[in-house]
């Protein structure tokens, strides 16, 4: 379920308390849930996973991104928390997808290079195109 980005990074779709676990045991320090609260019915809530992650030593950060799109601040908020973690990230949303595109946005606005990011997201099974464009201009901002 949890689909490897890099060797420090994965994406997931939508977690239970039981994968919490599952990621603690993968030894991951912070989980990243890129979920709005109240999506859908059937989604653990945020402040559940958090408690969870905290009792097996996992920091835990909410960076919501709704289908309406990506903004800066929500690339900036990746982009530190990914700095700032002390070992391997869980990102998760319903798919993996928004994790997964607003985990390329966040390496190419640090100079990460938008073709390595391209297939290193498609050899977890996703499609970053439609980012494609703005990471490429992240990555001349940076």
């Amino acid at each position: 379920m949890f689909r490897k980005l890099t060797d420090s990074i994965h994406a997931s779709p939508q977690i239970s308390l039981e994968d919490v676990a599952e990621a603690a045991a993968m030894g991951v320090k912070l989980i990243i849930n890129n979920r709005p609260e109240g999506e859908s019915d059937d989604q653990v809530p945020g402040a559940e996973i958090e408690a969870a992650a905290r009792a097996a030593g996992i920091d835990y950060v909410a960076i919501p991104v709704t289908h309406a799109g990506f903004s800066e601040p929500q690339v900036v908020a990746m982009a530190k928390a990914l700095d700032g973690a002390d070992g391997p990230v869980l990102a998760y949303c319903r798919s993996g997808t928004r994790s997964t595109l607003l985990w390329a946005l966040s390496e190419a606005s640090q100079g990460g290079d938008p073709d390595a990011l391209t297939n290193m997201a498609a050899k977890a099974g996703y499609d970053v195109s439609p980012v494609r464009p703005l990471m490429d201009m992240l990555k001349a901002r940076a």
